[in-house]
C-alpha cells in the first residue's frame, strides 16, 4: 500500500518517534544529542506516511564546514515509498551552498542507488572506518540563483 510522503523540519515531540524504527536513536546517546541538536538548530526533518513519523534526515556543517547530510534513516517496511527521495529534496532545498554532500558504506546499495538517482555522484573514498566496507564520500552540484 502506497502512502503519500510528506516531509517538515522535525520538532522535539519527534525525538521519541525515531526510537521506534531505529535502534540507535533509542539506544545510543551519541545518536540522541545528534538528533536533539539538529532540532534545536533546525537542521533535522522527518518523513511522514502511513500515519506515522517514517524517516529522519540531519544536516550538519561536520565536513570541512560543508553542509552535509549526516544522517538519511527510514523505517524497514517504510523503505522505497519515497521517504528517503522526500527527505533528500527537502534538505536540499534548504541547502544555500552550491553543492552538498553525504556519505555512506560501500555496501549500502540501496543508498547508493538512492543518491545516483537523486543526482549524486561520487567523490571520494574512505578506508579503515568500517573493516573491509569502505565509506564512499558522494556531492550534488545544486542549482542556485546567483
Amino acid at each position: 500500500m502506497k502512502s503519500e510522503i510528506k516531509t517538515r523540519l522535525a520538532g522535539t515531540r519527534d525525538r521519541r518517534a525515531f526510537g521506534v524504527f531505529d535502534e540507535r536513536a533509542a539506544k545510543d546517546l551519541q545518536r540522541r544529542e545528534l538528533i536533539d541538536g539538529a532540532i534545536a538548530a533546525r537542521r533535522c526533518w522527518v518523513a511522514e506516511g502511513f500515519g506515522r513519523v517514517v524517516g529522519y534526515g540531519i544536516l550538519s556543517k561536520n565536513f570541512f564546514h560543508r553542509d552535509f547530510i549526516e544522517v538519511i534513516f527510514v523505517a524497514e517496511d517504510a523503505r522505497r515509498t519515497g521517504a528517503g527521495a522526500s527527505l533528500l529534496s527537502a534538505i536540499e532545498k534548504a541547502v544555500r551552498e552550491d553543492r552538498l554532500f553525504t556519505s555512506t558504506n560501500e555496501s549500502n546499495i540501496a543508498m547508493r542507488a538512492l543518491l545516483f538517482t537523486r543526482g549524486y555522484r561520487e567523490s571520494g573514498r574512505i578506508e579503515n572506518l568500517d573493516p573491509k566496507d569502505p565509506e564512499l564520500v558522494f556531492v550534488k552540484f545544486l542549482e542556485r540563483a546567483a
